[in-house]
Parts: C-alpha cells; structure tokens; sequence
C-alpha cells in the first residue's frame, strides 16, 4: 500500500529531475518546451498505470469481500434451513435424525461465522486502499491540470520568443540603415538631376540668345531700309 501512496511521488521527482535537466542544456527553448511537455506526459502515463493497478488491486479485494459476505449469508440460509428439519424431525419422533441435521446447522453456522470474519478482516484494508486511490486520483487531476497549463504556457512562450526574435531581425534591419542611409544616396542622385536639369536650361538659353540676336540684326537691317526709303521719297520731292 505505502508503495503505490509513494508512485507520484516517485514520477513527480523523476519529472523535476528531468525538468532541471533541461533547463541546464536550453540551447532552444521551443525544443525544450516541447520535451518537458512529452516528459511531463509520460510521466502521466506512467501514473495512470500506477493508480489503475491500484484500483484493480481495490477491485479485487471488494469482490472478495462481497463474496465472503455473499457466502456467510449462503451458509446463514443453510444453517437455518438444517436447523428447521431438525426441529421437524424432532416433533416427528426421529430423533437420531434431528442430531443429524443439528450437526449439520453447527457446520454451517461455523462456516457463515468464519465468512464473516474474513469479510470483517479485510474491511479496514479495503477502506484504506479506497482511501488512496482516491488521492491518487486526485494526484491526477492535479498532474493533467498542470500538464494544461504547462502547454498553454509552452504556447505563449514560444509566441514571445518568436515575437522577440522579429522584433530582433526588425532592431538589426534599422540598425544597418542608419549605418549606410538609402537617403543621402538619394539626395546625391537628386543633385545628380538638378545639374543635368541646370545644363539643359543652360543649353536652352543660349539658343535662346542666339535667335534673339539674330531677329534684333533682322530688324536693324529692316530699320535701315526704312530709312534708305525715306530718304529717296525726300529725293523726289526735290
């Protein structure tokens, strides 16, 4: 009994240990959240059989108990019943007969008082072994109830970690752009433009210059005949 009350124990110590083990050699910790999860459930597994023998063991023992109780009053019947046919027999007139079945009931009474006894003699055992198996039932409930919260927190966890770890990549991908700025490359093809722009308006207005040179020479030439007319319509007037 004191063995199969001492089985979670044993496992929850075999766990710890094993937990302890883990967390010295965390190199990944979603690999390591991973096993303690596994290890924690053969751990549980290896519970369930533990208290399933227990309580076959209790089964066991309560059938016997309920056979011992079964025959005692199997052996009661029989002893009341030899008892009648003794008094029965014994108005008859038939007295060696009535002995006989007298006999018969002291047997049968012997046999219903040692089923009792053996049903009263493991009542105490039984009860106790009732008794733990219902802590280790309770051990159990408590072990899946941390198994639960040991995946839910496994699950958070590694949603951090992975959290944590873009954050990280995003941290590193600003740190190498404020070490080589994409924008002052930017701005040096910005004033790349702007003196390209600057030479093609610089070509622009020289044509420009040229050609207004060239109608203000036209219009002098015009201006000059003008007054090369003038000057021959005043010849005429003469």
């Amino acid at each position: 009994m004191a063995q199969k009350q001492t089985i979670l124990g044993r496992i929850s110590q075999l766990t710890k240990a094993n937990i302890n083990a883990l967390l010295d050699r965390a190199e990944d910790p979603q690999k390591m959240l991973d096993q303690l999860v596994r290890d924690y459930t053969n751990s549980i597994r290896e519970a369930e059989d533990a208290v399933a023998q227990t309580i076959g063991s209790l089964r066991l023992a309560e059938q016997d108990h309920a056979s011992d109780l079964e025959e005692a009053k199997d052996w009661g019947n029989k002893a009341l019943a030899a008892a009648n046919r003794a008094s029965q027999l014994r108005e008859a007139g038939n007295a060696e007969e009535a002995e006989r079945f007298e006999n018969l009931a002291r047997v049968a009474v012997g046999k219903q008082i040692a089923a009792e006894d053996s049903a009263k003699t493991a009542e105490p055992a039984i009860a106790s072994q009732r008794e733990v198996v219902e802590k280790l039932k309770t051990g159990l409930t408590q072990m899946r109830t941390k198994l639960t919260e040991l995946t839910t927190k496994r699950d958070q966890l590694v949603a951090r970690a992975k959290t944590a770890q873009a954050q990280s990549t995003v941290q590193s991908a600003l740190s190498s752009i404020n070490v080589l700025d994409p924008t002052t490359e930017v701005s040096r093809f910005e004033d790349q433009v702007r003196r390209e722009e600057a030479r093609v308006a610089g070509h622009a207005e020289l044509q420009g210059a040229s050609l207004e040179s060239q109608f203000a020479e036209l219009e002098d030439h015009s201006r000059d005949a003008e007054i090369e007319a003038r000057l021959a319509a005043l010849r005429k007037d003469q």
